[in-house]
């Protein structure tokens, strides 16, 4: 229907409020915003407005032209740039010289001195008042810059996915639309995910294509997220109790009557749950004195003060996505009663989960040497878990972990820009993931940024879609939100099962990556406008939330990680990262013995990407013709017979000659 431009109009989600009192929050919306017709469907249209995307479905072809037109309209009411003139009226101000006057006459000063004077005060006044003028001018130019590129960007990314849909539309590639689930641009993959699939042979898709995401704002609220976890504990009980599900038939998928999945009982180990007090208090450090010339370089030719870091490597947080296993341990018992459904739910709650312990970490990890490595022998989570850096440039982290019945593999390099006011981390790297019975799982980490790092509240986000692909009946898609400004309820975290035959959406995901996920049975594109999912969700995932925040904001789990229990360090290689020095004295609180060890132990990695250019090769894990990186064997067999001999200390000497003391 056309839009009337005598109307205030404000484009608000997908509803309309008219309201006058609104008029200056509309001129704003209308400047900085601009408008797209979709090509592949004649129906639809986008309004970008810098932070966010609204997409419309008009009736018909002539509504939508009526639409643009009218939103044109509305937008010449209102340009995007104000010029200088537009100041003449409100900003020139009177300058009164009468107190001037008065003290220059009880002074006895002629007329004639003070006419001067008066001109020359009121001259100067001038060219202040036109320089105020030109510096306003400037900021709002370069106000409507800023927008005009945030608004670009969106463009530019949303053009892409139109242009790719349009080529597959001429495949005979379709798509379907729901009355009630809105389809979203924003949040997108990077563009690393692209090279990320391509490198490794997978095909590349865009989340646009299957029309099955939905926006959660108006049910994924805290009250009915608690609800909904109340009835999954009352119905299936806690993420690690037995697990009993009554009969159900939903889209031609029958679980069958009685299955139970017992819980694995492991034996318990004591770990420290808490790090050692500071022995010195930590000093301020101006962070932009230190970043601002190196704006748009990779992150890891950047040194910075320890200050910024954790006590942890990246070799260490590695294994920190493995914290929640107890979910793919689950996923092998429902395979094994033959429950595939279940299985990759669990496998996507278990993808989703090792994100949870990012919320509130603002330090970043210790880049490893090359060849530095890290083991973590759990046996009250049934893991035996070891990585190790094997390239330097580009900066490579492969893994390897066995747990009870299924093996888990990966190859990491993270890519990380600074962009001023937010910091930028794309994965590339795929995670596999198989079980004893030969059933494989692949998928792909999301991009991570973390924003406000000169000004601000520091925190991080995770947007993108995660394509978890099952060699056996199921793959899934989940698409993590990216936040906007304007979001009350972020980090939310949804998507779909898919039969792999026959292409139908056999489940729904829904949930946050910080606190729990849950799922629905059945097409989500089949169900009734005004359908609430929360009303039928049960529980997958539920992050811990037992234990209060740390120092650092170390999850329990996450400082048993860098912990030396007594006699673990005459089993270690000299190359592990606990007994990194720089390290060791940062968890300790002795920041300047570990601002040293970090500066001598950065001056020593410089080497490495010499040593790597002669041919250096990592120890532990080998390169396929695929160029990932594969578990050769032999650690923990050199382990048990503690032979280190071939493994050379790339520590070296520390500038403290104490030794670690082990708690």
């Amino acid at each position: 229907m056309p839009v009337s431009v005598e109307l205030p109009l404000l484009v608000v989600g997908c509803g309309y409020i008219y309201s006058d009192q609104l008029a200056k929050l509309q001129q704003y919306v209308i400047q900085v915003s601009s408008v797209r017709a979709s090509k592949s469907d004649d129906k639809r249209l986008s309004i970008f407005t810098g932070t966010k995307t609204l997409h419309l479905r008009c009736q018909s072809r002539e509504d939508r032209t009526a639409w643009i037109e009218a939103l044109g309209v509305a937008k010449d009411q209102f340009p995007r740039l104000l010029s200088s003139g537009d100041f003449a009226s409100s900003e020139d101000f009177i300058v009164s010289t009468e107190q001037l006057r008065s003290r220059l006459v009880q002074e006895g000063i002629g007329e004639a001195v003070i006419k001067d004077c008066e001109s020359i005060m009121l001259h100067e006044v001038a060219e202040l008042q036109n320089q105020l003028k030109a510096l306003q001018v400037k900021h709002i130019m370069l106000l409507d810059t800023l927008r005009q590129l945030e608004t670009e960007k969106i463009e530019l990314e949303t053009t892409v996915v139109d242009e790719t849909k349009e080529r597959d539309s001429c495949c005979g590639q379709g798509r379907r639309f729901s009355d009630f689930y809105s389809i979203m641009s924003e949040g997108s993959a990077s563009d690393s995910d692209a090279d990320n699939e391509s490198r490794y042979g997978v095909d590349v898709e865009t989340d646009e294509e299957d029309g099955a995401f939905f926006d959660t704002n108006d049910f994924m609220s805290a009250e009915s997220l608690r609800s909904a976890s109340y009835r999954s504990r009352e119905g299936a009980g806690n993420a690690c109790s037995s697990l009993t599900f009554e009969n159900e038939n939903l889209s031609g998928h029958t679980r069958e009557v009685g299955i139970e999945v017992k819980a694995i009982k492991y034996p318990y180990i004591k770990r420290r749950d808490s790090l050692p007090e500071p022995k010195e208090k930590e000093k301020p450090v101006g962070l932009w004195s230190i970043i601002k010339d190196n704006i748009g370089k990779d992150l890891s030719g950047v040194c910075l003060p320890v200050y910024f870091n954790e006590p942890l490597s990246s070799l260490q947080k590695c294994f920190e996505d493995l914290e929640y296993s107890h979910l793919v341990d689950q996923a092998l018992e429902w395979g094994k009663q033959g429950n595939d459904l279940m299985r990759i739910l669990k496998i996507a709650a278990f993808a989703v989960s090792g994100y949870a312990s990012t919320e509130g970490r603002q330090c970043k990890p210790f880049n490893p040497l090359l060849g530095e490595t890290y083991e973590a022998d759990y046996p009250d989570k049934g893991l035996r878990f070891f990585s190790e850096k094997v390239s330097h440039h580009p900066m490579v982290v492969a893994c390897h972990c066995e747990g009870r019945g299924w093996k888990f593999w990966a190859d990491s390099n993270l890519k990380g820009k600074f962009w001023g006011r937010s910091i930028q981390l794309d994965p590339v790297g795929v995670l596999t993931l198989q079980f004893e019975d030969g059933e494989t799982f692949q998928w792909s980490k999301v991009t991570t940024s973390i924003y406000n790092i000169i000004i601000g509240k520091i925190y991080c986000d995770h947007y993108g879609t995660m394509r978890i692909k099952g060699s056996g009946k199921y793959s899934c898609k989940i698409k993590f939100k990216e936040q906007s400004i304007i979001d009350r309820n972020p980090h939310q975290v949804h998507g779909f099962v898919q039969d792999n035959r026959t292409g139908e959406k056999v489940a729904m995901l829904l949930g946050k990556w910080d606190e729990a996920m849950y799922y629905v049975l059945g097409d989500p594109t089949t169900k009734p406008k005004g359908y609430d999912p929360m009303t039928e969700a049960i529980l997958l995932w539920e992050r811990d939330k037992s234990n209060p925040k740390t120092r650092y904001n170390l999850t329990p789990f996450a400082i048993s990680l860098n912990e030396l229990t007594p006699g673990l360090r005459e089993k270690l290689p000299p190359t592990d990262s606990r007994l990194r020095p720089d390290q060791r004295h940062l968890e300790n609180g002795e920041y300047e013995l570990a601002n040293v060890e970090k500066l001598r132990l950065e001056q020593l990695q410089r080497q490495a990407r010499k040593l790597q250019e002669r041919g250096w090769r990592p120890r532990w894990f080998s390169k396929d013709e695929d160029g990932c990186y594969h578990y050769g064997g032999g650690y923990w067999e050199a382990r048990e017979k503690h032979n280190w001999e071939d493994i050379s200390d790339i520590f070296g000497q520390t500038s403290d000659p104490s030794p670690i003391i082990e708690e």
